[in-house]
């Protein structure tokens, strides 16, 4: 297969990525035109009454940054984990890190109150809390088990991913059971994730830790390259692979539980992303990582745009369009891979 230069996929993907913001802008309930959508950032001379400046800057626009950010976060951190276990089925909802931080947030959601935790630490900043420490226990588990002699089997990965999220889903559910009205209606926002509570508020919170967590993949890129060769290998090479795996289990978990703070519970797409990136640009993670981010940020964009548009005035929960489109791609990379195995 004919791999294209990185440099020329990297500016593809984001010239792709704004015409899907100024997009998403344009569509919904009330449709803009471009002119008008330029002109809420002040560029042009179009007419723009009050409503309209509200609906792009208020709603819309928010809503967008959140897209982005969720979908660079979780598509980078499924390549750091695939290049982490050196296996493409790798993902941080497959192996139970999005499931342990979503058990995190219904806990905090359904009995934060009675605990006295949120007139100890605010909501908006409790959540990311609990969703990094359920998630970052979630992965050393997982972790834990799957490891025999150094080496993490990814079947055995995959099961005790399973077994997990089998856990965490039976643990929301019975939440689910004591929750006050309000609560569960927050609980479904989780499950199925949503970014329609996505507000400047939110975003001045999560923001800067999902930023912060995407620019500290990215040096890693090199380090992740010399893994491919084996563990043995990469030692030899100069790297720490033991640090290696410790500094990236915990950005990964930072991205992937402030993601889930943010929007709930969006699978696959820290599995879809990185692979199709991965047969166009090639293994390299100097590319991968940062191609990965942007396409992430590109598909989830154009899937709440989907989301919002194809059931307007309502609105189709982002979660289950990335499980439509991931759930048949995972599919086929088992059976990929296994026919692959049967080759060797």
């Amino acid at each position: 297969m004919w791999r294209r230069p990185p440099t020329l996929l990297l500016a593809g993907l984001a010239i792709a990525l704004v015409a899907a913001a100024i997009t998403a802008l344009m569509l919904g309930p009330v449709n803009l035109s471009p002119a008008k959508v330029l002109a809420a950032f002040g560029i042009g001379s179009a007419p723009l009454d009050a409503f309209e400046r509200s609906i792009i800057v208020d709603l819309r626009l928010p809503r967008l940054c959140l897209a982005v950010l969720v979908g660079a976060a979780l598509a980078q951190a499924g390549a750091t984990m695939q290049g982490i276990f050196r296996n493409p089925l790798a993902d941080p909802s497959l192996v139970g890190v999005s499931a342990g931080a979503a058990l995190a947030a219904t806990t905090v959601i359904v009995l934060g109150h009675h605990w006295g935790l949120t007139r100890i630490v605010p909501l908006p900043w409790l959540l990311p809390i609990a969703t990094f420490a359920g998630g970052l226990a979630a992965a050393l588990l997982v972790q834990r088990l799957a490891q025999s002699e150094g080496y993490t089997p990814v079947s055995t990965m995959l099961l005790a991913g399973l077994a997990l999220n089998a856990i965490a889903g039976a643990g929301i559910g019975l939440l689910s059971q004591i929750a006050s009205d309000l609560a569960l209606r927050d609980l479904t926002f989780w499950m199925f994730g949503s970014l329609g509570k996505a507000g400047w508020r939110e975003l001045a919170i999560g923001a800067p830790i999902v930023l912060v967590s995407i620019a500290l993949m990215l040096p890693h890129g090199r380090a992740l390259n010399a893994l491919l060769l084996g563990e043995a290998e990469a030692g030899h090479l100069g790297v720490d692979v033991e640090a290696l795996k410790r500094r990236s289990l915990i950005v990964v978990v930072l991205a992937t539980a402030t993601s889930v703070a943010l929007a709930g519970l969006i699978g696959f797409v820290g599995l879809l992303v990185p692979h199709l990136i991965r047969l166009r640009a090639g293994p390299d993670h100097r590319w991968l990582l940062p191609a990965s981010a942007l396409a992430g940020a590109l598909l989830l964009t154009l899937a709440d745009t989907a989301a919002r548009v194809g059931l307007a005035p309502g609105e189709l929960p982002i979660g289950i369009l990335t499980a439509l489109l991931g759930g048949p791609c995972f599919l086929w990379l088992l059976v990929r891979s296994r026919r692959h195995a049967e080759l060797l």
